[in-house]
Parts: C-alpha cells; sequence; structure tokens
C-alpha cells in the first residue's frame, strides 16, 4: 500500500510540472523514475510489475531494446535460442536487410565492391572502415604479400595427417598451432601485435589452404611466388606443378577474386559469432580465427555450397527436378533443396546476383556450354522465383547455389569448397575480432540457460541403489 501511495505521488507530481512522459518501475524493492523528454525506452510488465529498458537506434535496421540490465533489474532472462531476436554485440563492419536484399561492407554494396574492388582492397575497408588511398593501398598489398611465406616447420605438420584428411580438418590444426611459430603477435592487448597477426592471417591462409589442396592430391608444395597478386598466387600454388610451366587465366583469377569478396564478411553469422565468443576470453587471435574455421565446417553454414552441388548432382538433369520438387514440398520426406533460402535474407540474396553472372563468366572461359549442372540450377532457380509454394516460403536461391558449380569447374574438388570460404571469411573474422577487442563494453561471453533438469536431489550410495 505504502508503494503504491508513493506511486500515485510521484505520477501526480510530474503531471503538475508537465513532464512530456515517465516511466516507473521497481528496482530491488523500491520504486524508481526514468524521465526523459522524449522517451525513448520499451517497456515490460512482470507479474504486475513495470520495469523500462532503453531503446538503441542504429545506422540502419531497426532498434534494439537494451537488457543488459535486466537480469538485475527483475531476476529474469531471456529465451531465444539460436540467438535470433537477439542482438550480441554493436558493430560498424557489416549491414544486412535481408528483407530487401542488401548487404553492405562499411557502407559500400557488395555488387558494386565485386564488381569494381579487388580482394585486397576489400580486405583494407573491413579492416580499416576506409577505402584505402593508392599509398595505403600499396603498403597493405606489400604487407600481405610479403607475409605469404609460412614457417618451414610448419610444413612437417601436413605429413601428421591421413592423406585423405578432410582439408577443413587439416586447416583447424594448422591455423591454431600458428601461435606456437608466432609469439610477437599473441598479445591482443597491443594494437601493434594485432595488427601482424591480423595480416599475417590474412596473408597465409591461401598458402595454408593450397597446401592442404597438394597434400590431398600427392603432389608437392607450391611456394607462393611475391609477383603474383592475392588470387592469381593461391591459384598457381594450388594447380601449378615444377614439370611444367602453369598458365593462369585472368578470367578465372577475377571470378575467384569476385567470389572472395562474397564471403569475406556476413555479419554476425555463426563462425563470427564463434570468432568473438572465443576472442572475448582473451584467446590468442590464431585460436580464436581455428574455432571459426571449426564452426564453418558445418553443412548448415560453410558447408552449404557443398551440400548443393551434391543435390544438384543426385537430381542429375531437368526431366527429373519436377520429382524433386515434390519431395521438396513433402513434409514427411527428409529430402531438402539445398542452396535455397537463408536465416536472415528473406530476398533474393544480392551475392546469389553477383555469382550467378560469375558463374556463366567462368563456363564460358573454360568453354563448358551444355553443363548438366548449370541446367539443372538454372531450371531450378526460375521454379524457385515462380512456384507459389517457394515464393510464400521466401524459398530463394543463396549464394551457394552458384558456388559450388563454379568452384568444381575452376577444379576444386567439394571438400575444398568450405576451406576456400574459409579463405576469404578470415578477413571478416580479423576485423569482427579487432572491433570486439576495442570495444569498451567487451566482456567475456557468458550465455544463460533455461534449467529443465531435475530438482536438487540427495546423493544414494552404490550399494543401496
Amino acid at each position: 500500500m505504502k508503494n503504491e501511495n508513493q506511486k500515485n505521488t510521484l505520477v501526480s507530481l510530474f503531471r503538475k510540472t508537465k513532464i512530456i512522459s515517465i516511466r516507473l518501475y521497481r528496482h530491488k524493492g523500491k520504486i524508481s523514475v526514468s524521465k526523459k523528454e522524449n522517451l525513448n525506452t520499451a517497456g515490460l510488465n512482470i507479474k504486475n510489475e513495470s520495469y523500462g529498458f532503453e531503446l538503441k537506434d542504429g545506422t540502419l535496421g531497426p532498434s534494439v531494446i537494451d537488457i543488459s540490465s535486466l537480469y538485475g533489474e527483475t531476476g529474469q532472462f531471456t529465451y531465444d535460442p539460436g540467438f535470433t531476436s537477439t542482438a550480441s554485440c554493436e558493430s560498424k563492419i557489416t549491414y544486412i536487410d535481408g528483407e530487401k536484399g542488401i548487404l553492405l561492407y562499411r557502407g559500400y554494396p557488395i555488387d558494386e565492391l565485386a564488381e569494381e574492388s579487388n580482394f585486397v582492397e576489400t580486405a583494407y575497408l573491413l579492416l580499416s572502415g576506409e577505402l584505402p588511398t593508392k599509398e595505403e593501398y600499396q603498403e597493405f598489398e606489400l604487407a600481405i604479400t610479403h607475409h605469404t611465406m609460412v614457417h618451414e616447420q610448419l610444413i612437417k605438420f601436413y605429413n601428421g595427417f591421413r592423406s585423405d584428411a578432410h582439408p577443413m580438418a587439416i586447416m583447424c590444426g594448422v591455423v591454431g598451432a600458428l601461435s606456437a611459430f608466432y609469439h610477437d603477435s599473441t598479445d591482443v592487448n597491443d594494437p601493434h601485435q594485432r595488427m601482424i597477426a591480423g595480416r599475417r592471417l590474412i596473408a597465409k591462409m591461401p598458402t595454408i589452404a593450397a597446401m592442404a589442396f597438394k597434400f590431398s592430391l600427392g603432389q608437392p608444395f607450391v611456394y607462393p611466388n611475391n609477383e603474383l597478386d592475392y588470387t592469381a598466387n593461391f591459384l598457381n600454388m594450388c594447380f601449378a606443378v615444377p614439370a611444367a610451366k602453369n598458365q593462369i587465366s585472368p578470367t578465372i583469377a577475377r571470378a575467384l577474386d569476385k567470389i572472395f569478396i562474397l564471403h569475406a564478411d556476413h555479419e554476425q553469422n555463426a563462425s563470427t559469432s564463434t570468432v568473438r565468443l572465443a576472442s572475448s576470453s582473451g584467446a590468442n587471435p590464431f585460436a580464436a580465427i581455428a574455432a571459426g574455421i571449426a564452426c564453418l565446417w558445418g553443412p548448415a553454414h560453410g558447408g552449404a555450397n557443398e551440400a548443393a552441388l551434391n543435390m544438384l548432382m543426385e537430381i542429375g538433369s531437368v526431366d527429373k527436378i519436377p520429382e524433386f520438387i515434390k519431395k521438396a514440398k513433402d513434409k514427411n520426406d527428409p529430402f531438402r533443396l539445398m542452396g535455397f533460402g537463408h536465416r536472415v535474407y528473406k530476398n533474393y540474396d544480392p551475392r546469389a546476383k553477383v555469382m550467378q553472372a560469375t558463374c556463366h563468366e567462368v563456363l564460358k572461359e573454360l568453354g563448358i556450354v551444355d553443363d548438366p549442372l548449370l541446367q539443372v540450377a538454372l531450371e531450378l532457380e526460375k521454379i524457385a522465383l515462380n512456384d507459389d509454394y517457394f515464393v510464400e516460403k521466401k524459398l530463394y536461391p543463396n549464394i551457394d547455389f552458384y558456388s559450388g558449380i563454379t568452384l568444381k569447374a575452376m577444379g576444386f574438388p567439394t571438400t575444398m569448397f568450405t576451406a576456400l570460404f574459409a579463405l576469404a571469411r578470415t578477413v571478416g573474422w580479423v576485423a569482427q575480432w579487432n572491433e570486439m577487442i576495442e570495444d569498451p563494453s567487451q566482456r567475456i561471453g557468458r550465455p544463460r540457460q533455461l534449467y529443465t533438469g531435475y530438482d536438487r536431489r540427495k546423493y544414494s550410495k552404490l550399494d543401496v541403489r
């Protein structure tokens, strides 16, 4: 009763003083007041008790409700499996509007960057926040080029794996081991060491991935060539052999460069969130990126392009498409159309548009005119964009739908698809990691849970159970 009288008194007082809006809420048993001329709070009612939480606006996208004090204020947690309605951090790097099919790197549309920029320049943009000047670009490119070699003793790691080891398994181990070789760039509190670590990771990832590819083929490793650009150098390390001179197609190199740009970052996806979570403990950058690689390996994430290609191969020909469409619509059939739909995009994935055109360029360059997989893909795309079932569920083709065909045409086996994804995404991981370290509000990640196990039980000794 006393609290109710206090509440009525406060309301009356603020009405007399003409405060535009007020928020009354309980905190540790006491009634408190939040007052602003333009109140920007969200109200929450729990068991007839009212609480107010600040609304925060971003540059783009919806506002967020700051519930960082929720437990302290109410003794309650939120329950959000998959964190689909939770912003885990504040970021200035990548923006996605899934409803409109928009992807921006530091404010620049992904299609413009894919067509006009290159991967190294895009990497600089993601890391620094701005496109480089000519001098800045030259310095950055030179630094990346001269960090591409790996420690010679690191090569011995590869001989410890079976010859049929998955490239992602190798990359997890080798990238994690980098911290044992580069002690001068593991102090996350030193900005200079963070810069060196980031550049090393971006530079060495193509070498590490190419060596995993060569190891799977039983071929000798090819060392980096400083005369080649980033993507051409990677292709050379993958496909050159000592017995013959290797010719790199500029069209293929440019196509792969676009693929790297399209995969460089994608907001707070599973692997990026993993890198941030691992890094929040103060783990060294090499360990954190290795954790990201492990997460990316999952078929629902980085392995989706491999799954999409396998699906196209399973369908086989255009005349079998109706059969598989029927299976996809059947709720009782476990078959799923891979490469369609996205957790975030509820419109046409903007990366898929670029990837489709790139796919055609590669097939034309390689003289693959009537590729059966492409014919199946094109027919499936037509159906997905016009069939009421797919339109209603917003199952539009995503980037994985075309990237698998393109990479296969280039000569990469399906086991390398996710490794190439990891190579490109390393840039985004490094940018996100660095941003998190510099964030003054950064704390060690510690999600809570809804416990549904046993209540307290008394231990009984073995002989009486």
